[in-house]
């Protein structure tokens, strides 16, 4: 009987607790308003999955009819699946890969710099042309680690964006004054990778 008693009592303990959250989510939303602008989110950190986590907002975004831009700015002409699943939809999707690959591949700092800019440069055009809901700018970050662009620079593009265009970048090493702008960041954080232990990077799971 006492068991049945406390099994009760816990139940209406967890209703009352589950009330009050409702209670407090519903007054949060009801306070939210819509900033009738893009937002700008940064995807940073030393885990995997910043990009993929791009490409998971470029589907829900498409799921929208929305029009989406891609640059990338690192990863060269590495075919991948997520380029060619997203070459599905040239209708709403314009896929730009300026790279040249890793930076420890091309070993080319005038060079690099001189492609992060000519990739900026197309992206500023994307940003500020208000045909895209979203444009997304892959490792953007890293390139702004590297000083191959400033982080200046970068403000002044998702300042003059237009208002319909919300942006992500992704990368590691996101700058402070790009975090400190930006309406949401997360952070991936690496527990365990299998590189680590030998493996190789594996098709649709990495690329």
């Amino acid at each position: 009987m006492t068991g049945a008693n406390g099994g009760a009592h816990e139940e209406r303990a967890h209703k009352e607790r589950m009330k009050v959250m409702q209670a407090e989510q519903r007054r949060k939303r009801a306070a939210a308003t819509n900033p009738e602008h893009g937002l700008v989110l940064v995807y940073t950190g030393d885990g995997k999955g910043k990009s993929s986590s791009a490409f998971g907002v470029m589907a829900r975004a498409l799921g929208w009819g929305q029009t989406i831009g891609v640059v990338q700015f690192i990863k060269g002409n590495w075919v991948t699946g997520e380029r060619q699943f997203f070459e599905r939809f040239p209708d709403q999707v314009a896929w730009h890969t300026m790279g040249e690959g890793f930076t420890w591949d091309t070993q080319d700092r005038t060079r690099d710099t001189a492609v992060a800019e000519a990739a900026f440069a197309n992206a500023c055009e994307m940003l500020a042309g208000g045909e895209y809901d979203l444009v997304v700018l892959d490792e953007i970050n890293v390139v702004l680690h590297y000083d191959y662009l400033s982080s200046s620079a970068v403000l002044d593009g998702l300042q003059a964006r237009a208002p319909r265009t919300s942006v992500i970048l992704t990368g590691r090493d996101a700058k402070s004054e790009i975090a400190d702008y930006a309406d949401l960041v997360s952070e991936m954080r690496e527990v365990k990778h299998p590189f680590a232990s030998g493996i190789k990077a594996q098709r649709g799971l990495d690329f």
